[in-house]
């Protein structure tokens, strides 16, 4: 015993030094920040050990604060007994103690231990100090209402152990922002769940030896795989490993609150250790990409990094279908792909709340304040057409986004998470360091969701111990940072070493932990068990009958005669009582008649005629769009308005879904005024439903560019990276009719460019029958490719792009329509005009006032794939015809004259030239002066009747 006093009395801890240290621990407990971090790093070993009650949440507390509040009350004589007298004053320091709790739970955030990194010191908030409410010392000790908190079950608290539990709870390792929130239900049940306990989970021997083994494996894998594969990309998640043991408690929650499947989507940091790691995706099939090994069957694959997958898993509720969306590296925008893939699941089980389908979207810090398509996204989560019933967000925050780490010019925001206020989803801020913190909050967040059915942030500050990819050298721009991140131990290390003073593992064992795993992966073997590998739902969508299917693949799109008039009746009745807008009973009236087969269908009468036997067939219509209940040129009027409403949520009719007993759903959509996240949402719904005729309509066809990251990533090359199909339409208005640069073009040449390997289909109808099959042909054919129609605006009313009854019962879609003027003798023909789209109309209006009766013009309405038999059979018609000129309204270098000049020349015989009448080339799809529109329309139409003209090409 002596030898052990003698020890004590010469260590720095005791003897002289000791009143320094108690000095020092007394700073700490105050504010940890405040004293060198050689001591903090100490001090916080000290908290992992059992306090006097053997609970490790206890914090201890500083004496110096007691000693002083008793003198102050020994000198205001707090301690004599004095009779009761009525004093404001009691209740104005209530008013003062109630301000201060306040300032904790919307301030608190600001003092809470977040940074693993410990770079930044704690900001002056005085609102957070008592003091700022004139309390002193002396009212430290003095009894409080604490009514409206959740603390404790006694009506009561001192000041002093309101005030520790507020920053127990609010600022230790979690930083709660949910004051901004204005349901008041919604603010109370984060309060409770978060006072209650302090801010500190109570976790089993079992559970954090359960977190403990999921940083094993996070930290495993990227080590593994830094050794074996020496500088390739795998954005690494060191640094960052407690979202794994996140993602664990994500899967097995949701599970047990009859969650049935969970669609990811995240971008490249950490998605490689996701896969392995909680999706259970096979060590060594992971390691045959590596090595350059790729999956058969795919024109062009894509990055490890950003392939998807999908497993079933067993979890402690029952089996659940987790799902990785396959993603680009343009960050954010998988977000709104998966809220489409999310909703059509949810519907297609009849989830009208979410209950079993929940959608979970990982962001990188930057990104997630960076992109716009993250406020897009955010945007549409209350909405009737586009919500999910709450989406889990989760901020893999390790404070850089590539080389940029200074705040001030990351972002201009308080946090990257700032964004999310504009939909009230609270934020739950945590320390990476503290993974039993983490897990916590993932739970609290997934049960808010549940209950609000809303989005919620999880965003968990870490670091990035390597650079942005594993062949940068990060120390070059972040030189202080990176000296602390070589000192950090790991938060494995950490973790560990807490247990193992907790006595939660034995000496020794967190490192065979680490053996074990390391054998795991050196002999290529799956890390989860059980992965279910003969689960299917009976939910689960069959892609076989899509599988193989050629574009030449005939469709019987007719409809019988009667079968069209009877849903023509059906479409033009409304009900009784309803009263319609003068301008719509008209147009009501007008397809009536042509139900009847007494006047020829207008576009929009075709279009709804094909919705409308599709739905009577069982096909599901979704159709969306900023003006598609209506039409931006109101030809459509699917939704009917009653004039006479008397609420401002009642009084629609829509005809189409109310066809026939037991049709399948049509649903039309006003959307959001946004392309890039509509777009991209209607991608996933149809990459998740084949069986639904999914169509996204922009109001111009111009305004498709805003969505061009939609098309470039997904719609045009997402088969050939990923194997993925979609039979998602686009309808976008196009055509030149002096409505400037911003209302004229679909950007056809863009479309066209992106066009190969068969992988969607670019049409441009000119009349009612053509549209009414090209829309029954997406959906009766087995073919699932991307549908870009390029839809007219003056055609939608001009009779001559009318149709008989009778074409929609016989007949089928003609990518390539010939000569129709029975007055042209293909033996004295000359000259053959082809073209695409509106501009056809006016060669027949041209040619007419010209008696030009030696041309002849063929219409292109399928531009790709491109129908070379039926092009060659119409020019074949015309044996003397040495010219053939393309005619297009857009300019040279725009429109489909570049891409289409090589088809029509391979179909060209021996002699013939080839040459082109249209708009010269231009910076601008359009001009914006109708006078001038129509001097250019003038000329190309003089150009391709002028005798002479300019040969492009000869064969």
């Amino acid at each position: 015993m002596s030898s052990e006093i003698e020890s004590l009395s010469t260590s720095y801890l005791f003897g002289g030094n000791a009143p320094y240290v108690e000095e020092l621990y007394e700073a700490y407990l105050d504010n940890p920040g405040s004293v060198p971090d050689n001591w903090r790093e100490y001090f916080d070993q000290l908290q992992h050990a059992p306090a006097t009650d053997g609970q490790e949440s206890t914090r201890d507390q500083a004496h110096a604060p007691i000693v002083e509040s008793f003198a102050q009350r020994a000198k205001a004589n707090a301690f004599v007994q004095r009779a009761a007298e009525p004093d404001l004053t009691v209740a104005s320091k209530q008013v003062s103690v109630q301000s201060l709790i306040a300032a904790y739970r919307s301030l608190g955030s600001r003092w809470a231990d977040l940074d693993p990194l410990k770079r930044q010191e704690r900001p002056p908030i005085p609102e957070l100090d008592p003091a700022f409410y004139g309390l002193t010392e002396a009212d430290l000790d003095q009894t409080y209402s604490a009514t409206n908190t959740y603390f404790t079950t006694a009506s009561t608290m001192t000041l002093r152990d309101i005030l520790k539990a507020l920053r127990d709870t609010y600022c230790r390792s979690i930083g709660a922002e949910f004051t901004h929130i204005s349901d008041p239900a919604a603010k109370r049940w984060i309060q409770e769940r978060l006072e209650t306990t302090l801010g500190a989970p109570a976790y089993s021997v079992e559970e954090k030896r359960h977190i403990l083994q999921q940083l094993t494996e996070s930290e495993g894998l990227e080590r593994f795989l830094h050794t074996k594969y020496v500088g390739q990309k795998r954005f690494s998640l060191e640094g960052g490993e407690s979202f794994i043991a996140s993602m664990d408690e994500v899967v097995n929650h949701a599970g047990e609150n009859g969650i049935q499947e969970i669609v990811v989507g995240m971008a490249h940091r950490g998605r490689l250790n996701l896969l392995v790691n909680i999706m259970g995706k096979m060590p060594g099939d992971l390691f045959a990409e590596f090595e350059g090994k790729h999956a058969e069957g795919l024109t062009d694959g894509d990055v490890k990094y950003h392939n998807g997958f999908s497993s079933d898993l067993s979890t402690r509720g029952g089996p659940v279908h987790l799902s990785l969306a396959f993603n680009p590296s343009h960050l954010e925008i998988v977000n709104p792909v998966v809220e489409g893939s999310v909703r059509a699941r949810q519907e297609r089980r009849g989830d009208a709340e979410g209950k079993q389908v929940l959608p979970v979207l990982v962001h990188g810090d930057a990104a997630f304040a960076g992109q716009g398509v993250v406020m897009e996204t955010l945007n549409l989560a209350q909405t009737r057409g586009y919500g999910t019933g709450g989406t889990l967000h989760i901020v893999i925050n390790n404070q850089i986004g590539f080389t940029t780490s200074d705040p001030r010019d990351s972002r201009s925001t308080l946090y990257c998470t700032d964004v999310v206020k504009m939909i009230e989803a609270p934020v739950f801020h945590v320390n990476g360091d503290d993974p039993e913190a983490v897990v916590f909050v993932t739970k609290l967040a997934l049960d808010y969701r549940l209950q609000f059915r809303h989005d919620i942030v999880v965003d968990i500050v870490c670091f990035r111990k390597l650079g942005h990819n594993e062949q940068d050298t990060p120390s070059l721009t972040q030189p202080l940072m990176y000296k602390r991140i070589g000192h950090h131990p790991g938060t494995r290390k950490l973790y560990a070493d807490k247990l193992t003073t907790q006595g939660v593992l034995a000496d020794g064992e967190a490192d065979q932990l680490v053996k074990d795993y390391r054998q795991l992966m050196e002999d290529g073997q799956r890390t989860i068990e059980p992965v279910l590998t003969d689960y299917k739902s009976k939910y689960a969508i069959d892609w076989s009958p899509f599988l193989g299917a050629k574009w030449t693949d005939q469709a019987d799109t007719a409809v019988p005669l009667a079968e069209l008039k009877r849903i023509g009746e059906r479409i033009t009745t409304v009900p009784e009582g309803f009263t319609v807008h003068p301008l719509v009973a008209k147009l009501l009236n007008d397809r009536r008649t042509m139900a009847k087969g007494e006047l020829n269908l207008d576009w929009g009468m075709g279009e709804h005629l094909a919705f409308a036997t599709l739905v009577s067939s069982g096909y599901a219509i979704r159709i969306t769009g900023q003006d598609s209940g209506r039409g931006t040129f109101t030809h459509r009027h699917a939704v009917l308005h009653d004039q006479n409403r008397e609420r401002w949520n009642d009084g629609t009719y829509i005809p189409l879904q109310n066809v026939s007993e037991g049709q399948a759903p049509f649903t039309v959509i006003d959307s959001v005024l946004s392309e890039e996240a509509v777009l991209a949402f209607e991608y996933g719904y149809s990459s998740a439903e084949p069986n639904t005729l999914t169509i996204w309509e922009g109001q111009f066809g111009d305004f498709v560019n805003g969505a061009q990251v939609v098309i470039d990533q997904f719609i045009s090359s997402g088969e050939a990276k990923w194997g993925r199909q979609s039979g998602l339409t686009l309808m976008l208005p196009h055509g030149y009719e002096g409505q400037g640069p911003e209302h004229s073009s679909g950007r056809i040449e863009r479309f066209l460019q992106l066009c190969a390997d068969n992988n969607m289909q670019v049409v441009q109808p000119t009349s009612a029958s053509q549209i009414f099959h090209v829309l029954r042909r997406q959906m009766i054919r087995p073919f699932r490719k991307p549908l870009v129609l390029f839809t007219p605006k003056s055609l939608l009313r001009n009779k001559d792009a009318g149709s008989p009854l009778t074409d929609l019962a016989g007949g089928s879609f003609r990518p390539v329509i010939g000569e129709v003027d029975e007055a042209i003798d293909a033996s004295k023909v000359k000259r053959v005009l082809a073209c695409s789209g509106k501009v056809y109309y006016d060669l027949v209006n041209a040619r007419r006032e010209r008696g030009a009766d030696n041309v002849a013009i063929v219409r292109v309405e399928q531009l790709y794939p491109f129908a070379h038999k039926s092009f060659e059979t119409e020019l074949r018609k015309y044996p003397k015809a040495t010219e053939v000129i393309w005619v297009q309204d857009e300019p040279q270098n725009q429109g489909a004259w570049f891409y289409v000049q090589h088809h029509v020349y391979e179909n060209m015989v021996e002699g013939q030239k080839l040459g082109y009448a249209g708009r010269a080339a231009s910076a601008s799809p359009a001009v914006g002066y109708l006078a001038k529109h129509q001097e250019q329309q003038k000329a190309l139409i003089e150009t391709a009747f002028a005798p002479k003209f300019k040969v492009m090409l000869t064969k």
